[in-house]
Formats: C-alpha cells, sequence, structure tokens
C-alpha cells in the first residue's frame, strides 16, 4: 500500500469511527505502529485529524463535508477506475457538463485528452483542461467558487447552465442510495447540480463505494434520474442491486 493510499485509509477510518486507536488502525493497513504515528502526526500538521494520545479523532461534525485536499487522498485507485469508466462512456464530439469534486477532478484530466466539449463547475477541473494543449473544447461558467472546494455556485453559474444544453451530465455526489435518492452538503452546490441535470440528455453519476447507502441534508433528486451509476468493486451487493432496481444501469470497476 502506498503512503497516500495508507493516508487515504487512515483519514476515512478517522472520520468514519470518530476516534481510533493506533493499534486499531496498524490492523486495518497492515503497517506497524510506528509508521502509523508518523502517518498520524503528517495528517495532523496537515489539518485532516486531531493527534490524541495514543491514536487520533476527527476534526469534522456530524454530517459536515471533509475538505477536498482530504478527499483527493481517498480511495485514489477505485476514483481513477471509475473515472476511465466513465470516460469511456462519452464519444467523441460530444458535449459534457462535469460537476465538481475529486472523482470528477480525475475524469477531467482523461476528458481532456478526448475532441470532446466539457464545461466544467470547478476551479480544479477548469485548471486540468488548461495545463496544455489537447483536442477538448473547453467552456467556462461564471459563478462563485465555494471556499476550499473551488466549486462554481451562484447565479452566474446558474445562467451559465441555463443557456447551453448538453449530451451528458456527469455528476457526482456526497450521498446515494435507491430509498433517499442523490443528495449532496450543501445547498447551492445542489442546486448547481439539479441545473447541470436538467440541461443534459444524459445523467452519468460517478462515485466511489463510501458514498452509497448514505444521505447528506441537501436534496438533489431521486435515484431515478440517473441513467448510469459507476462505481467501485467494493459497493454493497445490496446498495447495486436497489440502484437497479430504480431502473440505473450500475456498473462496478
Amino acid at each position: 500500500m502506498s503512503n497516500a493510499d495508507r493516508h487515504g485509509l487512515i483519514a476515512q477510518a478517522v472520520r468514519e469511527s470518530g476516534t481510533i486507536t493506533v493499534q486499531e488502525l496498524a490492523r486495518l493497513t497492515g503497517a506497524s505502529e510506528m509508521t502509523i504515528r508518523r502517518d498520524l502526526d503528517a495528517l495532523s500538521a496537515q489539518g485532516v485529524l486531531e493527534r490524541v494520545r495514543g491514536g487520533a479523532r476527527t476534526l469534522l461534525l456530524r454530517g459536515e463535508e471533509p475538505p477536498f485536499t482530504l478527499r483527493t487522498r481517498e480511495a485514489v485507485e477505485a476514483k481513477r477506475r471509475i473515472a476511465a469508466e466513465v470516460s469511456s462512456l462519452v464519444a467523441d464530439g460530444e458535449t459534457v457538463v462535469l460537476d465538481s469534486g475529486t472523482t470528477c477532478l480525475e475524469i477531467a484530466h482523461l476528458l481532456r485528452r478526448r475532441p470532446v466539449t466539457v464545461m466544467p463547475l470547478s476551479l480544479q477541473a477548469i485548471h486540468a483542461f488548461g495545463e496544455g494543449p489537447g483536442p477538448a473544447t473547453l467552456l467556462v461558467p461564471g459563478g462563485q467558487p465555494r471556499a476550499a472546494e473551488g466549486a462554481l455556485t451562484g447565479p452566474l453559474t446558474l445562467a451559465s447552465l441555463a443557456t447551453l444544453r448538453f449530451d451528458t451530465a456527469i455528476m457526482g455526489c456526497c450521498g446515494l442510495s435507491a430509498a433517499e435518492g442523490f443528495t449532496a452538503y450543501d445547498l447551492d452546490d445542489s442546486a448547481v447540480k439539479k441545473a447541470a441535470i436538467s440541461a443534459a440528455r444524459r445523467v452519468v453519476l460517478a462515485t466511489d463505494a463510501s458514498k452509497l447507502g448514505r444521505t447528506a441534508h441537501a436534496y438533489v433528486g431521486p435515484a431515478t434520474i440517473l441513467h448510469t451509476v459507476v462505481t467501485d468493486t467494493t459497493a454493497s451487493p445490496d446498495e447495486v442491486t436497489a440502484l437497479k432496481d430504480t431502473g440505473s444501469v450500475v456498473k462496478t470497476v
């Protein structure tokens, strides 16, 4: 396991448990306790968690969205597999609106090499398309970036989406279940997601398995609005079956 993958796994375990010991993390990751202590010191210095005697505890409140920089370290390989699958679903020449989030950022790195037209909804993805010359055509919306997230929100973003139509909306999520639908942590972000979905003929949701079965407080829509869901192979079989029963195509990679 790479350092980045181990740090992501530790951060996720701390967030989910609230408080966790060095011994528990060593068993979870297969690393030595000395390595775990160094990891916790490094993650504490980055503001990812709080170091306490014998372990660590989360800095997040219940229901609070983890920081973007933390999420970039979580499920990295799964997100790259998901990105590759989603990219393969997009045909050359398509117009795409691309949501914010870490999985969608991985997708941006792949789509920039394709002859497609893309309007990203985050500063990070816009920057990815500007990294060098490529065949993709970039459309940049207006909007106000969310602090530390870079996701574009507000009336200018909504107006940009209202004037355009897309072949495909590639969306990320904070929570998804067949029963509770597609949810986000932020109300302004939820409004942008709804507008992006309304502007597209097809909706593809890209999410790692940790989001399945979870519910955030800002409702985007029912699971039935999703034509395709792409997730990873650790997804709960029950969640996958329930989503398929809503009519969505579910791909696990």
